[in-house]
């Protein structure tokens, strides 16, 4: 007999009863067990019904977790194959977390160039971001990215040092970041959240994007947060709207 109001545990055993909807509860279980890496980017889940039976649920009520899974971009399912966990590759980045779009044209995954990277006390304005002592070592990394072979974004990112030992230590900084967060350090960025708003680009950035200083420029603050909702990168984004705009799907 198949509980219906019991909470599943992180063990996958059910504990006193809960108010949350039990796919919700099954939902929670799979993304604790990607965050304890028992299942990496682009590995497969077990079957629907394995699970099912594993947590004592009905395969109903997996499919339902593992459809919430889905919608949030965490897990992707193939048909005839089984699901998976989602990879950060371009596409998916291209679709989920990056919305500098050109006005005439498709969508297209910006290059990158790397002005600096250095770890260092964070600022105040870093930690408190970050959710991080006061003056813990961070990550700051300064680079242009270049859509269409032309600046169009100065961005800065502040990581925790603690979550990415070495990077940027003598080694290349890859374009995709967020895919080297999953594939070297078993952190991945389940979601954003974004302010945007519109400013004029001082001397020194009008420089780097080679536009004259007052020029224009949309504002993007980024807080990216991993599976358990822990802040893992805070992203700072000018970007230059004269050929580009950005796009969000609400539906």
């Amino acid at each position: 007999m198949h509980p219906t109001r019991a909470t599943v545990a992180a063990s996958g055993e059910p504990t006193k009863l809960g108010f949350r909807p039990l796919y919700m509860q099954v939902r929670d279980m799979l993304v604790q067990r990607m965050v304890q890496g028992l299942w990496g980017p682009g590995e497969a889940l077990p079957s629907e019904q394995d699970l099912a039976a594993e947590l004592g649920v009905s395969q109903g009520t997996v499919r339902k977790a593992l459809d919430e899974l889905a919608a949030q971009n965490l897990v992707v399912r193939r048909q005839g194959r089984g699901t998976f966990v989602a990879e950060h590759d371009e596409a998916r980045i291209l679709f989920q977390f990056f919305k500098l779009v050109p006005d005439v044209g498709n969508p297209c995954f910006p290059e990158s160039r790397i002005l600096s990277a250095e770890r260092r006390a964070g600022t105040a304005e870093e930690c408190i971001r970050l959710g991080l002592v006061t003056g813990a070592d961070v990550i700051h990394v300064h680079r242009i990215r270049l859509l269409q072979g032309k600046p169009a974004i100065s961005e800065t990112v502040t990581l925790p040092a603690g979550l990415f030992p070495g990077l940027g230590d003598g080694d290349l900084i890859p374009n995709n970041l967020y895919g080297l967060y999953a594939s070297e350090y078993g952190v991945t960025v389940a979601k954003a959240v974004e302010k945007l708003k519109a400013v004029l680009l001082a001397p020194e950035e009008a420089e780097q994007l080679e536009v004259a200083p007052g020029h224009p420029a949309l504002h993007i603050d980024r807080l990216a947060r991993s599976l358990d909702g822990s802040p893992v990168e805070w992203r700072v984004s000018l970007c230059l709207t004269d050929a580009f705009h950005y796009h969000s799907d609400l539906t």
